[in-house]
């Protein structure tokens, strides 16, 4: 017992005396650690991820379907923020606020389809088939306002119809 006493004793006053020079030990606290790691794995993500609003996850996934072909034309812009005022019932203030906000998010070209694929598997549940299939063809309209869908395009949006679509079965036994 007395040597537990003298080993407890000496590492107290270690830690006391590095305490005393100055040396921060409140790294070596479990709860502080993990509360440091939630907040730097919650703010040090990707703020694409954190969007579950069906309305800007459709606007994120319109604006990202028709800027994979490049950067998007003036048409392109005032396609969308046309269906954006027709589709959401918004005022022209408001879908151009969307529409600024959905391609600041998507200011990085080279991840817009893992980006928006992994979004689209996250918040597949918040929408409703009507929602979905609007979704879709909003999506066809952007992206074609200047010519035919490139396959790149069409390829992205099948897979988004294929996620948040559902596939209707047909009645009968050997349908």
């Amino acid at each position: 017992m007395h040597i537990v006493l003298g080993l407890l004793t000496a590492i107290v006053t270690v830690l006391f005396l590095l305490d005393r020079l100055g040396i921060n030990l409140g790294g070596l606290n479990p709860f502080d650690w993990r509360r440091r790691r939630a907040f730097a794995k919650r703010y040090g993500a990707d703020p694409i991820y954190a969007v579950e609003d069906p309305v800007h996850v459709a606007a994120l996934l319109i604006i990202g379907a028709a800027k994979l072909n490049g950067d998007l034309t003036a048409e392109q812009k005032k396609v969308a923020q046309e269906q954006f005022e027709s589709n959401f019932s918004m005022d022209s203030r408001a879908a151009s606020q969307l529409f600024g906000s959905a391609a600041h998010l998507l200011a990085a070209p080279q991840l817009i389809d893992t980006q928006l694929n992994a979004l689209a598997d996250k918040s597949k549940s918040h929408f409703s088939q009507d929602q979905a299939e609007s979704m879709v063809q909003m999506m066809i309209e952007v992206a074609s306002a200047d010519g035919d869908l490139t396959a790149t395009q069409s390829e992205f949006i099948d897979g988004i119809r294929s996620q948040f679509v559902p596939v209707k079965k047909r009645q009968g036994t050997w349908a």
